[in-house]
């Protein structure tokens, strides 16, 4: 059976640390739209405060959570433990985008080590805590991280990769506008 907290507890956030991965879900309002889960790595999710969490998003073939936070502000983020003992952890909350030109971004980028492919900050105003059994979750082993992005960000330079987020992630794949457009 699930427990509910109203924030994130220390033993939530120790546990948020230990994770090598997690998944970021949101949705557009829209019936047919399509709903968005990623999974995300590279040590890129931080617990700022008791309800507040962000994580260094980087240039992907789409920009599907922006474009949902910005039309609706849903956003749920979920941590499995894949060894030790089981346990799934969910964080509810109302998102937000914070790109480099915003007055946020100094104070929230010193908490990550920025990336070639950076593209931008997911900051997440937590209402709801949840944690479950996850005993149906398998163990695995980590063995690394893939290098993939940063060899793919570098080979397309700073030009490059402005190019491909004003072609990629300004615009959702229901058609709505992320905060790349604005």
């Amino acid at each position: 059976m699930g427990k509910f907290f109203d924030d994130i507890k220390p033993q939530h956030e120790s546990f948020i640390a230990a994770q090598k991965m997690f998944f970021v879900a949101s949705a557009p309002l829209a019936a047919q739209g399509h709903i968005n889960l990623s999974p995300k790595g590279l040590d890129s999710f931080r617990v700022f405060s008791s309800t507040r969490v962000g994580y260094l998003d980087i240039v992907g073939s789409g920009n599907e959570t922006s474009a949902h936070i910005l039309e609706n502000g849903r956003i749920t983020f979920m941590f499995c433990a894949f060894d030790g003992p089981p346990n799934i952890l969910r964080l509810y909350g109302k998102g937000y985008t914070v790109l480099p030109t915003d007055p946020e971004w100094a104070e929230l980028s010193a908490h990550f080590t920025l990336l070639p492919a950076t593209r931008q900050i997911i900051v997440a105003d937590i209402y709801k805590v949840q944690t479950s059994c996850g005993f149906g979750v398998p163990l695995y082993e980590y063995s690394g991280e893939r290098d993939h992005a940063a060899k793919w960000a570098e080979s397309k330079g700073r030009e490059g990769l402005e190019i491909y987020k004003a072609e990629k992630n300004r615009v959702s794949l229901d058609g709505l506008p992320t905060d790349l457009a604005r």
